[in-house]
């Protein structure tokens, strides 16, 4: 799977370690940056992961900045994008398996690296059920007209 990963100054250090831990588990990686902690615009680094996703240039995207919040909305600019700010890996998996999340939020300030890791694997191992769900995933979809 490819993977888009954005951060801004307040997540790049956890960016690239999910990134390393990421290529080490064979994904494919796209890195949008930052890369260090001078002060960024978080949206622009939002913009350029959600339109990766949303091109098809990367399966996934995550997104990491202080809380996760200013990312996710932001992101959620983008048609194409169903971008979820979660706190536990349970969100995690859920935000797939039912919304078809296609970009994970996360909070550098506010979620522990070792459960971002955790956080990380189930979105990516998770597939959307579909089903019931893919009705509401469509009228999401069709907001974006």
């Amino acid at each position: 799977m490819k993977i888009a990963f954005g951060a801004d100054h307040a997540g790049w250090e956890q960016k690239d370690a999910l990134v390393r831990s990421v290529t080490a588990a064979g994904h494919e990686v796209v890195d949008c940056g930052t890369g260090g902690d001078d002060s960024v615009d978080y949206p622009d680094f939002a913009e350029t992961v959600a339109r990766t996703v949303a091109g098809g240039d990367a399966d996934r995207g995550i997104l990491v900045c202080g809380t996760g919040i200013g990312m996710s909305i932001a992101a959620n600019k983008v048609a194409g994008i169903r971008a979820a700010k979660c706190n536990d890996p349970e969100e995690a998996r859920l935000c797939r398996e039912h919304n078809d999340a296609n970009v994970l939020c996360l909070g550098a300030r506010v979620v522990d690296p070792s459960v971002m890791t955790e956080m990380v694997t189930a979105f990516l191992e998770t597939d959307f059920a579909g089903g019931r769900h893919q009705r509401r995933v469509g009228k999401m979809t069709a907001l974006d007209a």
